[in-house]
């Protein structure tokens, strides 16, 4: 299966964007998308510190969760206790529910780096979180 790749233009520019401007929308999603009750943290990542990276387009996100919100936190002043890096289609894939963690992890397309049990704990809660409707009729196109 051949894996589309971004422009090269795209991805020179998103390398130079600092983390927090990356961070920002990111995290703007994830709490819209909890605000929509589309995606509710457990309370087992209260006060922890997570990094997306997207590899293909060189973007990072840096977030935590805190009350049961998402929150930007600084990479600079401490280490996220967990990251997912994966490319832009492998992540869409896991939205979308068209490929699981597992199969990704062991085909080497998603690598997990820091708490493993926190890792467990994410990826169970992902696989069990309902798609939204329109999610689900963007899936069957």
């Amino acid at each position: 299966m051949t894996r589309l790749r971004p422009p090269e233009v795209f991805v020179r520019m998103a390398r130079s964007l600092p983390v927090p401007l990356t961070s920002f929308p990111f995290v703007m999603g994830l709490d819209l998308a909890r605000r929509l009750s589309w995606l509710t943290p457990p309370p087992e990542l209260d006060g922890r510190r997570f990094a997306i990276t997207v590899e293909d387009l060189g973007l990072r996100a840096c977030f935590c969760c805190r009350g049961g919100a998402f929150h930007m936190f600084s990479a600079s002043s401490s280490e996220p206790e967990l990251e997912l890096r994966a490319g832009m289609g492998d992540f869409v894939a896991l939205i979308r529910g068209t490929a699981d963690a597992d199969t990704l992890f062991f085909q080497r397309r998603l690598k997990i780096a820091g708490d493993t049990e926190l890792g467990l704990i994410v990826k169970n809660w992902l696989d069990a979180a309902a798609r939204p409707a329109w999610l689900a009729r963007w899936q069957s196109r």
